[in-house]
């Protein structure tokens, strides 16, 4: 099977539907075809830390008091749950952040970090205008959603453990170093337009950030914005392919570490894989990628977006 993108230019777009091998086959293909007639793909890029290339967090909620871990060849990351203090001075786990509203918010906070040079971020406004860009609707429900995970994200703690040959690194540190935010009463916005939000990222995970920024496709995002897994695919081949020098077989059982958090049924797997990665393909057309029954070759290929491009507005 040829990559969607020449299946599309080659037969169109109904065609190339029929062609996918994937559960979704009309969802990859849309996808792939709006990146093909969008002139403003890799115009503006939105930063993340490279650490998150190699390990993510969980697709799905997990018990607040349970910590989250992957193990791949050369990372393991640990993600252990913040806590909130209750009034009678015992304290309740807030549990892990997950799923795709986690990483955007992340997203959010790693670029405007690193494009303002400034460690405290502000919510708010900015936020939401940055939501609204990747596609995610404001409302009630993302509302919660979106401070429910400001909230995990401000409170968990990380380490990343590192091991290359005889080369062995232990990362301890929060994401954020202190946090401020503002509660008016009744749900008054004139209350609340008198105070911003604001995070302040650890030093620890500043300096990581500067020294291991990967760069994304804002628009690449925007269009699978509501698939965790595929974000994640997405972001780890942004900083491989480009970093490879010849062509690399990798098997399924060796993505599954990195990949399988939330398919329960080993058995599952490839099939998961490969229709969330064809995904990520799908907005990625310089990707050089082929997908075979036991596995994917990953070949050099250019990064998503340009090092001369703007990062993002």
């Amino acid at each position: 099977m040829g990559d969607v993108h020449s299946l599309i230019d080659e037969h169109g777009k109904k065609v190339a539907i029929e062609k996918v091998r994937a559960r979704r086959p009309e969802r990859i293909t849309s996808v792939a075809a709006a990146t093909m007639l969008d002139e403003g793909m890799g115009e503006f890029a939105t930063i993340i830390y490279s650490g998150w290339c190699h390990a993510g967090l969980p697709h799905r909620k997990t018990p607040d008091d349970a910590e989250w871990q992957i193990k791949t060849d050369h990372v393991t990351l640990v993600v252990e749950p913040g806590k909130l203090p209750e009034r009678d001075g015992s304290y309740k786990f807030v549990g892990v952040p997950y799923g795709a509203n986690s990483r955007l918010i992340l997203y959010y906070l790693m670029d405007k970090a690193l494009v303002t040079g400034n460690r405290t971020v502000e919510l708010g406004k900015s936020l939401n205008a940055f939501l609204d860009r990747l596609g995610l609707s404001q409302g009630g429900k993302t509302n919660k959603s979106v401070r429910e995970q400001i909230d995990r994200i401000s409170r968990c703690k990380l380490t990343f453990h590192l091991q290359k040959g005889n080369f062995r690194g232990v990362s301890n540190q929060a994401i954020v170093e202190s946090a401020a935010f503002f509660e008016p009463e009744n749900n008054d916005a004139r209350q609340q337009s008198l105070f911003t939000d604001t995070l302040r990222l650890s030093e620890g995970f500043y300096q990581q950030l500067q020294r291991h920024a990967v760069r994304l496709d804002e628009r690449a995002i925007r269009k699978i914005h509501n698939n965790s897994r595929a974000l994640d695919v997405y972001s780890w081949l942004a900083f491989r392919l480009h970093h490879i020098k010849e062509p690399i077989f990798i098997p399924w059982d060796a993505l599954r570490p990195q990949f399988s958090g939330g398919i329960s049924c080993a058995k599952n797997f490839p099939a998961v894989m490969r229709d969330d990665l064809l995904l990520a393909l799908s907005v990625y057309e310089q990707a050089k990628v082929r997908i075979t029954e036991v596995g994917l070759t990953l070949s050099p290929s250019p990064p998503p977006v340009p090092d001369r491009m703007r990062l993002v507005r």
